[in-house]
């Protein structure tokens, strides 16, 4: 019989993956009580014990706050990894939670907004970040009318067990998951198909070095932001609205549709865009341990962006060592 060792690690990986969901399926059983008893133990071994990304978290932190004193931002950090605890065991509980619970503790307001979109045949566009509980979000179609269809779009994760595993829980509650790469295909083909739809984006990750168009002042920071979602808004014709997040206690989240714009192509060029960053600077201010601090967002500078670019040929040089390319340009 023929065999290869990466047969022998693909079935024990799927093994591993089994067995794995099978312990967060039973886990999620046990009620939200329980869970944050999980939450208030995991938090002491994620900050106190291993220090999960702490010198990023206090990095980001520090920079995005120059007015908030050392024991300002020591309190925020603390109150970050409780919230990023809770964040987890409440994904977990997603797995089982039943729709009159979720619906009680995932609450949207100006839903009639989106409604009087869809009841007109106009899809909607919503911008919102890694802030509250954005797995929960799913929970819209719970919401709207039912003329609507609601979509996410979503990064496809490399282990296609785990991304299986992911996708059964992002699309539990009819809610979905469209692959990053055809956003714009599978939005065509409902337009076509005259199927109005509500489709998330969460547009606060880092832009690749070549799909880097716009910079916003967000936090502090001259900040590259991805502008791929503004485009397809204005192309099909999408109303775009912002998410405003808010967790009015522990385990509860309310989710307050902001219209940005019923006609974005009547805006200038970016200011969709710009008009959710803002946004969303004013969600993250307001409580700002609610946002995912753990993520590196401006590792990319628009410095070394213009030593990448090259204007003749509108290209971004992405492999090229940052010495080398200064040495090539007379910076050295």
């Amino acid at each position: 019989m023929f065999y290869h060792p990466k047969f022998e690690y693909l079935r024990s990986m799927k093994m591993l993956i089994g067995v794995l969901s099978g312990l967060l399926y039973v886990t999620s059983l046990l009620p939200m009580w329980v869970h944050y008893l999980f939450s208030d133990a995991l938090y002491l071994v994620v900050y106190h014990l291993i220090g999960y990304r702490k010198r990023v978290v206090r990095s980001n932190l520090t920079s995005s706050f120059p007015d908030k004193s050392e024991e300002e931002l020591r309190q925020v950090e603390r109150r970050f990894y409780h919230w990023f605890c809770d964040y987890l065991v409440e994904t977990v509980k997603l797995a089982t939670i039943s729709e009159s619970e979720l619906r009680r503790r995932m609450e949207f307001r100006g839903i009639e907004k989106l409604d009087e979109c869809i009841n007109r045949g106009q899809s909607c566009a919503i911008y919102l970040g890694h802030y509250g509980n954005w797995e929960w979000v799913t929970s819209l179609q719970l919401w709207i009318s039912p003329k609507g269809q609601c979509c996410q779009v979503y990064h496809v994760l490399e282990n296609p067990h785990v991304d299986k595993m992911f996708l059964k829980l992002r699309q539990r509650f009819n809610s979905l998951c469209i692959p990053m790469a055809e956003t714009l295909r599978e939005l065509v083909r409902y337009r076509q198909k005259g199927q109005p739809v509500v489709i998330g984006y969460i547009s606060d990750q880092v832009p690749f070095w070549n799909n880097i168009h716009h910079w916003c002042d967000f936090l502090n920071h001259d900040t590259p932001v991805l502008t791929g979602s503004e485009r397809i808004v204005r192309k099909l014709g999408q109303a775009a609205f912002y998410l405003d997040m808010s967790r009015p206690r522990r385990g509860y989240y309310v989710g307050e549709f902001k219209l940005i714009t019923h006609e974005a192509d009547k805006l200038p060029p970016y200011a969709v865009t710009d008009s959710y960053f803002r946004q969303l600077e004013q969600s993250i201010r307001r409580t700002p341990e609610l946002w995912l601090w753990t993520h590196n967002r401006w590792k990319r500078t628009r410095e070394e962006f213009n030593l990448r670019y090259n204007p003749e040929t509108d290209k971004v040089d992405i492999t090229t060592p940052v010495e080398e390319l200064k040495r090539k340009k007379g910076l050295i």
